[in-house]
């Protein structure tokens, strides 16, 4: 039988079922959690926490969309006081900190990898080989949001002042922002997203229709056209 393509009204409707909040719900639920695993919270009050493998390990397994509405709940929540971000805080006030890029960087993350997962997974399975780069991408995507709103709030260059030439010198007189808010994190940045990688693998081999091909998807509808025919 020839596939019928719903209209726009039953794609949203698809789309917008309660197998779909659920697992938006549940992943907004983690990465609130993951802020509560003990973390050590380092100079201008940035914290090392495991969020960003929970918000990585959302956007490995539920593509684009999304991942960007678990991550969106989560702000949201948190914005309205819940003491969900880092350090058990809530509340608006948690933008205008040093800290603040780093939760949008997050969210303009989702987006992306999300969007490199999905274009993977129109190639073949998602393994932990394929899903490991559109992670690594997700360091960057943060780093580029957080690190100069870090520097905007603590007053700190972006890189190093003049006459420091190593750009990851540590010195106090060669303090910026990439030595604050980069040089700490990095190593344990991509210790987490090689952990969300290999977690993402095991999340879409036991559950290959949680981010199914588009073939996939054109053989349900075809089957939902033909019952409802």
């Amino acid at each position: 039988m020839e596939t019928i393509v719903p209209e726009e009204g039953n794609l949203m409707h698809r789309h917008l079922n309660g197998p779909t909040i659920a697992v938006v719900a549940v992943f907004a639920a983690f990465i609130a959690a993951s802020t509560a695993v003990p973390e050590v919270t380092l100079a201008f009050g940035v914290p090392l926490s495991l969020q960003t493998f929970a918000v990585v390990l959302a956007a490995l397994s539920l593509g684009p969309w999304r991942a960007a509405a678990a991550m969106s709940l989560y702000l949201v929540v948190g914005l309205a006081g819940a003491p969900i971000f880092a350090n058990f805080r809530g509340g608006p006030s948690v933008f205008a900190g040093p800290t603040g890029g780093y939760l949008i960087g997050m969210l303009v993350a989702t987006v992306v990898v999300g969007a490199l997962v999905a274009w993977r997974r129109r190639r073949g399975p998602l393994t932990f080989l394929s899903l490991l780069g559109p992670g690594l991408v997700s360091i960057p995507v943060i780093y580029a949001i957080g690190v100069p709103w870090l520097a905007a709030r603590t007053g700190l260059p972006v890189l190093p002042p003049a006459g420091c030439t190593n750009l990851w010198t540590v010195s106090e007189e060669c303090v910026n922002a990439l030595t604050v808010g980069v040089v700490p994190f990095l190593p344990g940045d991509i210790i987490k997203v090689l952990l969300a990688a290999l977690a993402a693998a095991v999340i879409h081999r036991a559950y290959p229709q949680l981010l199914p091909a588009p073939a996939l998807r054109a053989d349900a509808v075809t089957r939902e056209s033909a019952a409802t025919a």
